[in-house]
């Protein structure tokens, strides 16, 4: 079955991968099908706030998005006066120099946000040709790469108890977004502390703006995971968790093909996929699982095919590099065996919460903490082993975004500023 349970990476996302110059794009949030994995080679290893800086450019209002890139352009987000003004920002990749910033339009704060939570937390996307843009009131942008806006949509009205941090990701024609919120009314625990029957996968044409469909979740609760994309016996499959679900859906209708229920809420790590497998978890308190995505309804007796509890992340996404699935709790890097979920080792960093998604590029683990200090792992041939630390990069600034890679060099977002890593 393993062999025809394949990674999407051949049809759908192949106009993602690589540009027509050659240079490997980083076109959603976490890059390729929201993987963490990059193709890049030479990436730096070592730097400083002074040293191998290629650019760092200021970024205007309060904002936890991730750069993208394609070719010379990366995009960022934001929102200033207080998250009313929502911003797309596009830089020159090789000057650093910001080429326009667009206001797209104002929205009207919630009283309710997490603490680590901003007003633009959602990472843009782009198919080459039109960046697209989320934020926390649930409004959509569609600007050209010149900055002129294509469409907005300010149809959905999103409120959750913690804010919105789940990200967009294109498939064909579709823009899809996880609507996992919660009751806005009272009482204001349904969707957050109780299960309800409200959240749904959201898609909406790229090209309009216009909504296509809604695939219903059935009764879960609040989440931040962003969707990825997996082939399951020769067709598409839409990947998305919520609270107390991990689910697929039909993209041609959004149609729930089959759920796996895991009970704890907020789920705010994004699944990876890997060897006919999902890799998914819920609060920190729950067990990472691993399911097969074969099934039809309700498959949480026959398709979990493990579970491992203690190496569970609060915020950080996973990173699956085979055979191994690496995972961030606290200030932990743990590797576990992919297939079986047999804990190997772990190791303690400095810097604080690794809540940044980690990225593995050029043989190398990028694993970034939230006071933006970039260690730098050199994965072991003995599985047993811990991975080796290269190096211990400070950046001594507030960072939640997780890393992007440009060619051999690497974007990072801190707090007030844009940083190009690399020569």
């Amino acid at each position: 079955m393993k062999n025809k349970i394949l990674l999407c990476v051949c049809s759908v996302f192949a106009f993602i991968t690589v540009s027509a110059q050659g240079q490997e794009n980083w076109a959603q949030f976490r890059g390729l099908n929201g993987q963490g994995i990059s193709k890049a080679k030479d990436t730096p290893v070592r730097w400083s706030t002074e040293e191998n800086i290629a650019w760092k450019t200021d970024i205007p209002g309060e904002a936890w998005s991730s750069p993208i890139v394609w070719n010379d352009h990366i995009f960022v987000t934001t929102a200033t006066e207080d998250g009313k003004n929502c911003h797309v920002i596009a830089i020159d990749r090789i000057t650093g120099k910001i080429l326009w910033n667009k206001i797209v339009f104002t929205q009207q704060p919630s009283q309710h946000r997490h603490e680590m939570n901003s007003y633009a937390t959602p990472t843009p996307a782009t198919d080459g040709k039109t960046v697209f843009a989320v934020f926390s009131g649930g409004g959509f942008a569609a600007l050209d790469f010149e900055g002129n806006i294509r469409w907005t949509n300010n149809e959905l009205d999103f409120y959750s108890h913690h804010g919105m941090g789940t990200s967009p990701i294109l498939y064909g024609d579709l823009l899809l977004l996880a609507v996992n919120h919660s009751n806005r009314e009272e009482p204001k625990s349904l969707g957050f502390q109780e299960l309800w029957d409200k959240s749904y996968l959201l898609a909406l044409d790229k090209n309009t703006g216009k909504e296509r469909w809604r695939g219903t979740r059935g009764m879960t609760r609040i989440a931040h995971s962003t969707p990825a994309v997996m082939q399951v016996n020769g067709k598409d499959q839409i990947i998305s968790s919520a609270g107390d679900v991990i689910q697929g859906f039909n993209p041609a209708d959004g149609k729930l093909i089959w759920t796996v229920t895991s009970v704890g809420e907020p789920c705010v790590p994004s699944i990876v996929i890997g060897d006919g497998l999902i890799y998914a978890s819920h609060t920190n308190r729950a067990p990472i699982m691993a399911v097969r995505p074969d099934g039809q309804g309700d498959c949480t007796t026959t398709h979990i095919a493990w579970k491992q509890e203690g190496y569970t992340p609060m915020m950080s996404s996973f990173l699956y590099v085979k055979p191994y699935l690496y995972t961030c709790p606290d200030n932990r890097v743990c590797c576990l065996d992919a297939s079986t979920g047999e804990f190997l080792w772990q190791i303690r960093l400095r810097g604080g919460q690794l809540n940044p998604s980690p990225l593995y590029a050029d043989g190398k683990i990028y694993v970034l903490s939230e006071r933006g200090t970039t260690t730098v792992l050199k994965p072991s041939a003995d599985p047993k082993e811990p991975a080796e630390i290269l190096a211990t990069n400070e950046l001594n600034a507030l960072t939640r975004a997780s890393i992007a890679v440009a060619g051999k060099q690497l974007i990072i977002r801190t707090a007030n500023h844009l940083w190009c890593i690399g020569k």
